[in-house]
C-alpha cells in the first residue's frame, strides 16, 4: 500500500477496530487476485467525502480512485453494512452513557415550513 497524506477524517486504530469486523470481505479480483485497496483506506475516503461535502470525482488523488470508493460505498449501502455499523456505534454510545435501553424508544420530528421556489408545485411545498 502506498503512503499518503493523513486527513483529519481518517480513522484512528481504535475506531477502525470497532467497525472492521462489520464490513464484508471484498470479492477477489480477476483470476482470484487479492483486492488492490485496503478496506480502511476505502472507509477513510468515504469519511473524507462525507465531511468535505464534495462530489465523488473531487476525491483527492492520494485516496483510491473515486470509482472504486463509490463502488464499495454503494455495495455496503445495498448489503446493509452501513446500517449495521450505524446500529453498532449507536448501541455503543448509548451503553457508554449508561442508558437503560440501548435501542431508542422514541423519536422526535422537527419540521419547519420553508417557502419553496416558484418552480416547485404548490402541492409539494411546506
Amino acid at each position: 500500500m502506498r503512503s499518503r497524506r493523513r486527513y483529519p477524517t481518517d480513522l484512528t486504530d481504535e475506531q477502525w477496530a470497532l467497525i472492521e469486523g462489520l464490513l464484508p470481505e471484498p470479492p477477489a479480483g480477476p483470476a482470484g487476485r487479492p483486492p488492490e485497496h485496503d478496506k480502511r483506506e476505502i472507509v477513510n475516503a468515504i469519511l473524507y467525502i462525507n465531511r468535505a461535502g464534495c462530489a465523488w470525482r473531487m476525491l483527492p488523488k492520494d485516496f483510491p480512485p473515486w470509482q472504486t470508493v463509490y463502488g464499495y460505498f454503494r455495495g455496503w449501502r445495498i448489503d446493509g453494512s452501513v446500517d449495521r455499523i450505524h446500529d453498532a456505534l449507536r448501541e455503543r454510545v448509548r451503553a457508554k452513557e449508561g442508558r437503560e435501553h440501548i435501542d431508542p424508544t422514541a423519536g422526535i420530528i422537527d419540521a419547519q415550513v420553508v417557502k419553496g421556489a416558484d418552480t416547485v408545485p404548490a402541492a409539494t411545498r411546506g
